[in-house]
């Protein structure tokens, strides 16, 4: 098992060298405009074109809650747009992120961090608009991840 490393730093700027995911959650709404999503429309345009035609016809293909969709932007970098928080924070209705979505996410990342042997960045996932709590996410990285040997970085922004 590899241990999780945690520095300070940005994650759209992973710092490790051979085959990167960045890893990171979206709503199932389809919207995309706050958060670490504008960091990363900030540096690639690719992840939040492919996220809005992924809802857009969502008919037809997998998008929800749980599911993730990889997308390259650089010959040895990858972002993952992982669907794990329902809605947007509106009310007392509770936070919107979604525990077994994102473990379902991360499962699926780990599988193609295996596949690619990359390893994974993400900066501390479902705990800014998704109202989620480390304690209760850094486990799921953990298992996910790191118990299948897979090298994991999590940014805590400067």
């Amino acid at each position: 098992m590899r241990p999780l490393r945690i520095i300070k730093g940005d994650a759209t700027s992973p710092q490790a060298t051979g085959p990167k995911i960045v890893a990171h959650i979206c709503n199932d709404l389809g919207g995309w405009g706050k958060g670490f999503v504008l960091a990363v429309s900030r540096r690639w345009p690719e992840p939040e074109r492919a996220y809005r035609k992924w809802h857009r016809e969502r008919s037809g293909n997998d998008f929800g809650l749980g599911a993730t969709q990889l997308i390259q932007v650089r010959p040895d970098l990858w972002v993952a747009n992982m669907v794990a928080q329902r809605g947007t924070r509106h009310g007392s209705g509770g936070p919107p992120i979604r525990y077994p979505a994102v473990a379902a996410c991360l499962d699926t990342v780990a599988g193609h961090a295996a596949r690619l042997a990359a390893s994974v960045h993400l900066p501390r996932i479902g705990c800014g608009l998704a109202g989620g709590r480390w304690e209760r996410i850094e486990p799921l990285i953990v298992a996910a991840l790191c118990e299948r040997d897979i090298a994991t970085t999590v940014y805590d922004h400067d």
